[in-house]
């Protein structure tokens, strides 16, 4: 804690604030971080930037509300637990950390009704049978997921495959196939080769 609370101080030295009530932003990437002070202090940070560290989960952050872009890929984070008090939050990268539960992920995720922007990708959640749609049926409101914009036929095939009897077999208009519909996100596929990091991400 004690690298982390200079590496604070340093930032908001080098931004000349003298305030807390004046931090909008805060820089900590790539500080070899494993843990967090508590940064609720800082009631108007709006933008974190958090990736590149070694961190493994979020509770330092479970009280600024304010946030509205939050990067923490390329952790070690396996649990992100807190995150759905963040409301504010538009911009979400998780990629390349150690999410596992989808469901849980998902679910923990479901009351961000303004996030439009996330990735998940590379986390061994993404080995998950149609681990893009469940995501997309579960968060209506995201546009742009894992790089790529969330297409019309994406949700028309959300709704096909999870509004149907789950007991019956459905076809996928994404998938140009069949699939059983009493789907289990706990199925796993086969190991999925290493996603190219969209640009812009």
């Amino acid at each position: 804690l004690i690298i982390c609370y200079q590496a604070v101080e340093d930032q908001l030295k080098i931004c000349g604030h003298k305030k807390d009530a004046d931090v909008f932003e805060l820089f900590l990437s790539q500080k070899e971080l494993t843990e967090v002070i508590d940064l609720s202090r800082f009631k108007k940070l709006k933008y974190l930037w958090l990736h590149h560290n070694k961190l493994h989960g979020i509770t330092f952050i479970t009280r600024n509300y304010c946030l509205a872009e939050l990067h923490l890929n390329n952790n070690e984070i396996f649990d992100i637990q807190g995150l759905h008090s963040l409301h504010s939050l538009h911009i979400l990268l998780l990629h390349h950390n150690e999410l596992t539960n989808i469901e849980a992920t998902v679910k923990e995720l479901k009351g961000m009704l303004n996030l439009k922007t996330l990735t998940l990708y590379q986390n061994p959640l993404c080995q998950y049978n149609l681990y893009r749609l469940y995501t997309i049926y579960h968060l209506p409101g995201v546009e742009l997921l894992d790089g790529n914009q969330v297409t019309e036929k994406e949700r028309r095939s959300m709704i096909t495959i999870f509004n149907h009897n789950k007991s019956h077999i459905v076809q996928s208009i994404a998938f140009g196939g069949k699939v059983d519909a009493s789907w289990n996100p706990r199925s796993p596929l086969k190991q999925k080769p290493a996603q190219r990091v969209p640009s812009g991400i």
